[in-house]
């Protein structure tokens, strides 16, 4: 059994005197010193030994130190002057008793044998509680830093209707689950449903990205990879009617999407009408372009212009896209690579892969670009054997189909549906952005698996999502 010495006076010590009597306290006694009547709650317990005297007596009160062993201090005192001379008496009869110590004055100690609770930043941290989209974490469990963070999902989350085991957690976990008033405590193939909240443990900082991402609906995109549109023009490899269709379809996407600006970068300038109409552009305030007349590298070029100008998407034609696919690769940004019809002619979105666990994971990124553009999304269902994780992601897409009242069409087909779309023209392919599609073209021609077909439809729109395992 414990013996605790509690000195106590004013109102936090009688509510907190109080909250001891309303405790089950059986397995420990509490040695209270106070002054004041006012100060004793109504309720007395046996566990609960009153002394009454004032704390700042050196004699009385290292008397009673000396005489009982006391596992804890804790000093919840009114006055400032009467703390710390209540604080010296303690440490000059006993250098090591802990101490937790209420401060309402910022104090400045340096013992580590002392937890010093700081009132004002307590109460601060508990009204921010009630303050709506802000995350809650646990104040009194572990290290208190926020570590232990609970986070409610709302409609529109890219979280919603995702598997646990689909969700990337890396320096995090999902612990538990709250939804309608019972604990579940999660599994792989848990689904998150909207207004779940989830108990989140982690690093706090990791926990801080997370919170904003769950809290991130539909209709943010190009956010998170950056907030504006990026295209490349190359007037002495594109004529002028390549250079229209990439304008046009960059405008498009600045129109459509959630963008700040469209940023236009033109090198090798050649004068003559199409430099006067990309000049005119400039009258836009949402509209950069900028001109590149000293025929610096393109990697540096693009380098620099995606760290300077936050680029959420970067549009490019199909040439530049295979000469420069590494370099796009590395940048970690989506890709919209162009066809050669104009993005007028898109009437549908693709899914065409047989990987169903990354696919979850950019589904929202899938979802929030097709919406945003009035498209339909087309899921291919081609594989042979339905397994368990093919059926998670059918369910995945048809939930977000109906949560968001986005068309999404299923599929299924035993036939080749690389051969069914290739005559096609009126659609945009989502393609993920693995490291594996920086192999030789020729190694594909040999590969089983569908995503390494991908440059069948370099002619065609596709979209590059980046993608980390």
């Amino acid at each position: 059994m414990k013996k605790i010495l509690v000195i106590a006076d004013g109102a936090e010590a009688r509510a907190f005197l109080q909250r001891l009597e309303d405790l089950d306290t059986s397995e420990n006694t509490y040695h209270i010193v106070y002054y004041k009547d006012t100060t004793l709650p109504k309720k007395r317990s046996e566990q609960f030994i009153y002394y009454r005297f004032d704390p700042t007596s050196a004699v009385k009160l290292s008397m009673l130190i000396e005489d009982v062993d006391f596992f804890q201090v804790m000093l919840i005192l009114g006055n400032k002057i009467d703390m710390l001379a209540t604080y010296e008496i303690i440490r000059k009869t006993s250098a090591r008793l802990p101490i937790v110590m209420l401060d309402k004055w910022r104090l400045e100690l340096n013992d580590p044998h002392t937890m010093v609770v700081q009132m004002q930043e307590r109460i601060a941290n508990l009204l921010s509680n009630y303050l709506p989209d802000i995350p809650l974490w646990a104040q009194n469990i572990g290290l208190g830093q926020g570590e232990v963070m609970e986070i409610k999902i709302p409609f529109g989350s890219a979280y919603v209707y995702r598997h646990v085991g689909n969700i990337e957690q890396k320096r995090w976990r999902i612990a538990a689950i709250y939804r309608n008033q019972q604990l579940i405590l999660p599994e792989p193939k848990t689904m998150l449903m909207p207004d779940d909240a989830i108990l989140a443990v982690g690093n706090p900082n990791v926990l801080k990205g997370v919170y904003r991402s769950i809290k991130r609906q539909f209709g943010q995109f190009p956010l998170p990879y950056g907030q504006n549109v990026y295209a490349l023009i190359d007037m002495v490899a594109m004529n002028d009617a390549q250079i229209d269709n990439i304008c046009n379809d960059a405008m498009l996407m600045h129109a459509k999407l959630n963008t700040k600006k469209l940023v236009l970068r033109v090198v090798n300038p050649k004068l003559g009408k199409m430099f006067d109409k990309l000049k005119s552009y400039q009258n836009s305030a949402s509209i950069d372009v900028l001109f590149d007349f000293l025929n610096q590298p393109c990697e540096r070029i693009l380098l620099g212009d995606t760290e300077l100008n936050y680029i959420g998407l970067i549009i490019t034609d199909k040439r530049f896209f295979t000469e420069h696919i590494e370099l796009l690769y590395k940048l970690k940004i989506p890709v919209l690579k162009i066809g050669e019809n104009g993005f007028f002619n898109i009437r549908h979105t693709v899914v065409l892969s047989d990987e169903s666990d990354k696919i979850e994971q950019l589904s929202s990124v899938i979802f929030d670009f097709a919406s945003q553009l009035g498209l339909d999304i087309s899921f291919f269902d081609f594989t042979a054997d339905m397994n368990e994780e093919r059926e998670k992601i059918i369910e995945h897409f048809e939930n977000l189909s109906k949560l968001f009242e986005e068309r999404v069409r299923i599929i299924k087909t035993d036939k080749n549906p690389i051969r069914e779309l290739l005559p096609q023209s009126d659609f945009l392919q989502y393609v993920i952005f693995e490291k594996r599609l920086l192999e030789p073209r020729w190694t594909a021609w040999f590969s089983t698996e569908i995503e390494m077909q991908y440059f069948r439809f370099l002619d065609k729109y596709q979209l590059f999502l980046p993608y980390e395992s």
